[in-house]
């Protein structure tokens, strides 16, 4: 019998790209629209996970909230990174 020490990975890779690029896209229309810095207002939201930081115009705290922030940052930082690279 032979012992495996190595761990198995198990990678979902469920890509959410094109999800969180359309809801960017409309959260920052509805900041901009409303006369706020989007970076400010986003780097709030993501720290704290206060949703207010969002506005309600054009339901965009709603439109954020449809995913993790978690998720949404890693979508964020790996677009990022691969303009870096590029």
């Amino acid at each position: 019998m032979v012992e495996n020490n190595e761990t198995t990975r198990f990678d979902l890779n469920l890509d959410k790209t094109d999800e969180a690029r359309a809801m960017m896209s409309e959260v920052l229309v509805a900041l901009r629209e409303k006369g706020y810095n989007p970076i400010s207002q986003l780097v709030g939201y993501f720290l704290s996970g206060d949703p207010t930081y969002i506005t309600n115009h054009r339901g965009a705290r709603g439109i954020i909230r449809r995913m993790e922030r978690d998720e949404l940052l890693e979508v964020i930082i790996r677009d990022y990174i691969d303009h870096l690279d590029a």
